[in-house]
């Protein structure tokens, strides 16, 4: 939890010198490190195609970075809100905060402990308001160390408000995935989920391919797709590190046959 923490206090800092389309994809290194130490530390093996899976989050990622616009300049904290405020955001929310609150009190109770993606599109949605709002935050908080006071506006209070409650969902959802399911499998799938919905919500907001031709705007979604081809290979093939070759098979009780009837030996 506390690794967490110092995780998202990390990303905040990032949010407020650069465009959401640009820093949560470099999320693509929790991939590598949450599969390394489970295969380290929890026993669950990373076998090659799970190496080659992390390998091709990664060039997604890279390949998003190097064509992902250019930060916007915002000069007061009401500029985002007039942002927020806008119909297209404003729809993504409202249905955002829907479907959050049917996976809560429907899904969870019946298909939580069985089916990883309701935990996981709990952190996924949450999270890309998340990122709009540390963003916001995030940007009052450079302005105001520039001399600017940003905390002055009510806005920047309802932000920070909106931080507290997603976050704390986000990260009890996250924790929850995690201690159900295999680690090695949960962080690339909250991954690409997170990172679709966060880049969907910023494209809404802040209009980050309005600055950018066709070319930019296919290599990044090259990008992602490469970054959907890892996961889906880190997912089928996540039961093959289990499999060790070589060592004798052991019979359960169920699979172990006991003859209870007494030998009959040959007449003289």
């Amino acid at each position: 939890m506390i690794t967490m923490i110092v995780g998202e206090v990390a990303n905040f800092a990032a949010y407020a010198f650069a465009p959401a389309i640009l820093v949560t994809p470099l999320g693509a290194l929790s991939i590598i490190v949450s599969s390394v130490l489970a295969h380290f530390c929890l026993n669950e093996k990373l076998h090659v195609f799970g190496i080659l899976g992390c390998i091709l989050c990664v060039v997604g990622s890279t390949s998003i970075v190097l064509h992902a616009p250019k930060e916007r300049a915002i000069e007061s904290v009401k500029q985002i809100w007039y942002l927020a405020i806008e119909p297209g955001f404003i729809v993504y929310s409202c249905v955002v905060v829907l479907l959050v609150i049917i996976l809560i009190f429907r899904y969870v109770p019946r298909y939580g402990q069985t089916h990883m993606l309701v935990y996981i599109g709990i952190c996924s949605l949450m999270g890309s308001i998340t990122v709009m709002s540390v963003k916001a935050l995030g940007i009052a908080l450079k302005l105001s160390f520039e001399g600017s006071n940003q905390f002055k506006y009510v806005q920047t209070w309802f932000f920070s408000f909106v931080v507290v409650i997603c976050c704390l969902t986000q990260m009890n959802y996250l924790n929850k995935a995690l201690d159900t399911f295999n680690t090695a499998v949960i962080s690339p799938v909250y991954y690409v989920m997170f990172t679709s919905f966060t880049i969907f919500a910023s494209v809404i907001m802040f209009k980050d391919w309005a600055s950018q031709n066709a070319t930019q705007i296919v290599s990044e979604l090259c990008g992602f797709v490469t970054i959907l081809s890892g996961t889906f290979l880190l997912h089928k093939t996540k039961d093959m590190g289990n499999t060790v070759t070589g060592e004798p098979t052991v019979l359960n009780e169920t699979e172990m046959i006991v003859t209870t009837e007494p030998t009959v030996l040959p007449k003289r």
